[in-house]
């Protein structure tokens, strides 16, 4: 291969970090010579996806030989209806990462400012990178917590866009309704603010800020959802975006025809009928995070408290060490230090028995720790 040809290569890809996914379950097994791994670490439904959802992919692997709904009709139809708004408010992505893409291609020229909580999801750094434009990184508080007058203090002329992730990936700490609305109320007009709350429906803090509300209300808003967590289809990559018909108009430009696959489509839209499955998920849910909360505590760990599906808790140790130490016993988690948070571990809430587990082995591992760091 001639290098010459490397010199064609966008400067702008320089400054991208390939994402880090979570440790997938065959390489831990392959890795440790283990065959009993369990895997909290990417924020997934610990006990599945909708039985509703997988017999409707059975019914329909017969149809692999047509091309999808490129204009994803049957599914449009129905968040509509969920949401009460209308079909043209709504575009469909392959995952909210590739919502989050469509997003910057369709405002961002290099140079144009994004704003961005820090720590939060680094997708939303790729796709301002991608565009050769600069992310202006606004640190939550020492708590996790979001001051939303610090992100007004960041915009300039040259903020397009401001992201806010709530409930908040890695913290689970969320922005409650009078500081948005003071923050919506007083921020410029040329910003579009995207509200990222793919994890929205596991909430039960009554003073959340509910984005749809205030999109409603006409503000410059979009709000994105998912269906890869509480509605367990992470593996087929269904998220979607609702905003202001003339603003999803224009993002819907650059999304690339078919880019969602039936199979997906037809789980999704299953999947939103399958009540008894969300109620079973929620439960599972709240009731693990209260045996985590209480594991932690016991073990004298500081937690934040979440309104998601993971807990982020201050092992007062390096945590690359601890994850290792975990990934030894077949636990895998997500360790803090990818977020910038390097005695943080950020653990999914899992079934009860998954739970003990991790919370067993955890202790097993300080110990260790402790005694090593003694010897």
């Amino acid at each position: 291969m001639s290098q010459e040809i490397l010199k064609n290569v966008r400067g702008t890809l320089e400054r991208i970090k390939p994402y880090s996914p979570g440790k997938p379950i065959a390489e831990v097994q392959r890795e440790y010579a283990l065959t009993d791994v369990i895997k909290l670490a990417s924020n997934e439904n610990p006990i599945g996806a909708s039985h509703k959802a997988q017999e409707a992919i059975r019914e329909a692997l017969s149809e692999l030989h047509l091309y999808p709904d490129g204009g994803q009709t049957l599914l449009k139809q129905a968040l509509a209806k969920r949401f009460s708004v209308s079909e043209d408010m709504i575009v469909i992505g392959n995952g909210s990462d590739e919502v989050i893409t469509f997003i910057c291609q369709t405002f961002l020229e290099p140079g144009d400012e994004v704003v961005v909580p820090t720590p939060s999801f680094s997708e939303y750094d790729f796709g301002t990178i991608l565009m050769g434009a600069n992310v202006v990184p606004v640190p939550l508080n020492s708590d996790f917590s979001y001051d939303l007058n610090s992100f007004l203090d960041a915009i300039t002329e040259k903020t397009k866009i401001v992201f806010l992730c709530s409930p908040n990936n890695p913290t689970g700490t969320y922005i409650r309704k009078q500081e948005f609305r003071q923050f919506i109320e007083n921020l410029p007009p040329h910003v579009l603010v995207i509200v990222d709350e793919a994890y929205n429906e596991y909430v039960e803090a009554s003073d959340y800020a509910q984005g749809l509300d205030f999109l409603k209300e006409g503000f410059n808003i979009v709000v994105m959802r998912t269906f890869s967590k509480l509605f367990g289809l992470a593996a087929l990559r269904v998220g979607y975006a609702i905003g202001p018909a003339d603003i999803i108009g224009y993002i819907s430009r650059t999304r690339e025809p078919f880019n969602v696959n039936h199979l997906a489509q037809v789980a999704a839209l299953a999947a939103l009928e399958d009540v008894e499955h969300m109620k079973e998920s929620l439960r599972v849910n709240r009731e693990g995070k209260q045996q985590i909360y209480e594991g932690l505590a016991a073990l004298n760990l500081s937690y934040i408290p979440t309104e998601t599906n993971f807990i982020l808790f201050d092992t007062k140790v390096d945590a690359k060490q601890v994850f290792q130490s975990l990934l030894k016993k077949g636990v895998i988690v997500r360790d803090g230090g990818i977020f910038g948070l390097p005695t943080y571990i950020r653990v999914s809430i899992g079934t009860a028995e998954q739970n003990e587990r991790f919370l067993r082995e955890l202790a097993e591992v300080l110990a260790e720790l402790k005694t090593n760091a003694t010897v």
